[in-house]
């Protein structure tokens, strides 16, 4: 089986909780130690995150890590540390993420931030201004509206009649559940779709133009483009935030639908001279939106195959698990990054969806999936399904011997 990969993969921040049994840092080295540091027998990372801390803002903050991720790992950190002053936690937390981050992976997401950079340099600045190199090649964003969350622009009524009510019964009244854990509504205004295809094709357009190589958004897509990578980061991390993440909340609680935190944004475009089909895979994510934007296309249905751990991923599928779901322009699919899925080939037209996987940087590490995995539940119910004939046999063994 296939497994995703984003261009750029997500900081392995989750890492540094090593065994689940929290992790001690190596020791700082004297001389590095900022005046007023925590002694390094104080450092020792909480298993659990210290959800009543604020953490500090680190958006200003530019390197190797999204600043996100210091925000997580921040309430990871011992009550020892929590009060330091910022630049004590971050040396931390770079510390921490160093030993048990790559040095490849931290090259790898290096190199794809300076090309999303330059891209941004020159297509769209991430304040809204438009370049003068952008102007001069004749090529500028073509629906600036597009940068700013705009609700009821982007969003059918019905859907933000649901949001606005935030209850499991206002989200549920809107959707099918065809089967456990995979969610369809629909979501997006017609306009809205046909907008964000301009702009894809656009910012295409000017890709070949510059003469830049188009980063696609994971190892098994050949055509599509990250959508984070042109501008559009700021406003699909608030469609996360307000618009997906309250309905992961309710849906998804047993994957931290809750607390997620970061995103990786795409779209995804299938038919003649584009990808045909997808393989049989995983989302690298915790909860995955996926919406169709258009255009007129036959085929290309997605088909579902039960939630798996990493343990479980290549088991066997049971029948009830099997679901095809066929597509419809502005209508979502939601599902946990964990449900295998692929889609089957486009067999005329073009087909080009919006995915956004939903993620949390820093992971509660686990080691019972039987709430979610499907093969994690048979297995547990065998278990408990056993021990019950035994304890039953037991029981009329020893009742025999009473008798006796």
């Amino acid at each position: 089986m296939a497994l995703d990969g984003p261009a750029e993969r997500r900081d392995e921040a989750q890492a540094a909780m090593g065994n689940g049994n929290g992790v001690t840092p190596p020791p700082l080295r004297p001389a590095g130690r900022p005046s007023g540091a925590p002694a390094c027998a104080d450092r020792r990372l909480r298993l659990n995150p210290n959800m009543e801390h604020k953490p500090q803002d680190y958006s200003d903050v530019r390197g190797e890590y999204a600043p996100a991720v210091y925000s997580a790992l921040e309430r990871h950190l011992p009550p020892s540390v929590l009060d330091a002053n910022r630049e004590i936690k971050l040396q931390l937390m770079r510390e921490v993420l160093g030993h048990y981050w790559p040095h490849g992976e931290r090259n790898k997401v290096q190199r794809h931030r300076e090309y999303r950079q330059r891209i941004l340099n020159h297509y769209k600045s991430a304040a809204g201004s438009w370049y003068k190199r952008a102007q001069l090649v004749g090529q500028e964003p073509l629906h600036k509206e597009l940068y700013k969350m705009r609700p009821s622009s982007f969003f059918l009524p019905t859907f933000l009649e649901a949001i606005r009510t935030n209850t499991e019964e206002s989200f549920r009244s809107i959707m099918t559940e065809p089967v456990p854990g995979v969610y369809s509504f629909a979501m997006l205004q017609p306009n809205f779709c046909e907008m964000l295809l301009q702009e894809v094709e656009n910012f295409e357009k000017w890709v070949h133009t510059m003469k830049f190589k188009i980063m696609r958004p994971n190892t098994m897509n050949k055509y599509g483009a990250v959508l984070d990578d042109f501008g559009l980061e700021v406003m699909l991390n608030q469609f996360m935030e307000q618009f997906i993440a309250p309905m992961s909340t309710v849906l998804y609680p047993e994957v931290g639908g809750g607390t997620l935190d970061t995103h990786h944004a795409f779209v995804v475009e299938y038919g003649k001279d584009r990808d045909v089909e997808l393989g049989f895979h995983v989302d690298d994510s915790e909860v995955t939106l996926n919406v169709c934007l258009g255009k007129q296309f036959s085929g290309g249905e997605l088909y579902f195959r039960g939630i798996r751990c990493e343990n479980h991923v290549n088991s066997e599928t049971q029948h009830e698990e099997m679901f095809d779901y066929s597509h419809v322009p502005g209508r979502a699919v939601l599902h946990r990054g964990r449900h295998r899925h692929g889609a089957r080939p486009t067999s005329s037209g073009l087909r080009i969806n919006l995915l956004l996987w939903c993620r949390r940087e820093m992971k509660k590490y686990q080691k019972d999936f039987s709430g979610w995995c499907g093969e994690c539940k048979r297995e547990k119910k065998e278990r408990q399904i056993h021990a019950v004939k035994a304890t039953k046999l037991a029981f009329l063994r020893g009742a025999g011997g009473a008798t006796i």
